[in-house]
C-alpha cells in the first residue's frame, strides 16, 4: 500500500539518520523556547483582554508554534491557516511567494494575527499583510517566533517576536530543510 511506503520512508528519515545530522548545532534549547512563547501568549492575552481574535497560521512552518501559542493564551481564540511557498526545498528563498491555501474563515472586521515560525527575507510576511489588508479587518498584527536581524525592506513593525536572530538557517521546532527536522524539540542551526 503507498500510504504504508511513504510512512516507512518518512520514518527512515528522522533527523538523527539523515546525512545532515552532523551538521546540527544546537542553537535556542526547548526549555527557551517554551519560557518565550508563554512571555508572547500573555502579552497577547493583555492586549486582546475581552476580544477573540483570529490566529492566523502559516503553513507548515508554523503549525508547533501556533499549537503551543494557543495553549498558552488565557483568552479566547478562532485559529485559521494559510499556505505559502516561498523556498520548495532549498535554503534560498525563490524571491516568488504562492498561495498555495487560503482562509477559510471571514475576517472583515475582525482583530487578527499572523502566527510565523520564522521572518527572514521580508517576502512572504509583506505578500501576508497585503493579502489580509484587502479583507479589511478589524486589526493586523503579527507573531513570529524567529525574525532575522537587519530587515530594511520591512516597512511595518512585527509586534510580537520571540526571538530576533542573526542571519543564520535554522531548522527545528516547525522549522524545515527540504521538509525534514520539523519534528526537533529545539531549534538548530544547520550547517552546509
Amino acid at each position: 500500500m503507498k500510504l504504508q511506503q511513504k510512512s516507512t520512508e518518512s520514518q527512515n528519515s528522522s533527523a538523527g539518520n539523515n546525512e545532515h545530522s552532523n551538521n546540527l548545532k544546537p542553537f535556542i534549547t526547548s526549555d527557551k523556547i517554551q519560557s518565550r512563547v508563554k512571555e508572547l501568549a500573555r502579552s497577547i492575552s493583555s492586549d486582546y483582554a475581552g476580544k477573540i481574535p483570529i490566529f492566523i497560521g502559516v503553513l507548515n512552518g508554523s503549525f508547533i508554534f501556533i499549537s503551543d501559542l494557543v495553549r498558552e493564551v488565557s483568552i479566547d481564540v478562532e485559529i485559521d491557516f494559510l499556505k505559502l511557498s516561498s523556498y520548495g526545498d532549498s535554503k534560498i528563498s525563490s524571491g516568488e511567494v504562492k498561495l498555495l491555501k487560503d482562509l477559510n474563515c471571514q475576517i472583515d472586521g475582525r482583530d487578527i494575527i499572523i502566527v510565523e515560525d520564522i521572518i527572514d527575507s521580508g517576502l512572504s510576511i509583506k505578500y501576508i499583510r497585503d493579502l489580509v489588508l484587502t479583507n479589511n479587518p478589524s486589526s493586523l498584527e503579527f507573531c513570529t517566533l524567529l525574525m532575522k536581524k537587519g530587515l530594511s525592506n520591512l516597512t511595518f513593525d512585527i509586534k510580537y517576536t520571540g526571538f530576533e536572530i542573526d542571519n543564520k538557517f535554522v531548522v527545528g521546532y516547525g522549522l524545515d530543510y527540504a521538509q525534514k527536522y520539523r519534528n526537533l524539540k529545539e531549534i538548530c542551526i544547520l550547517d552546509p
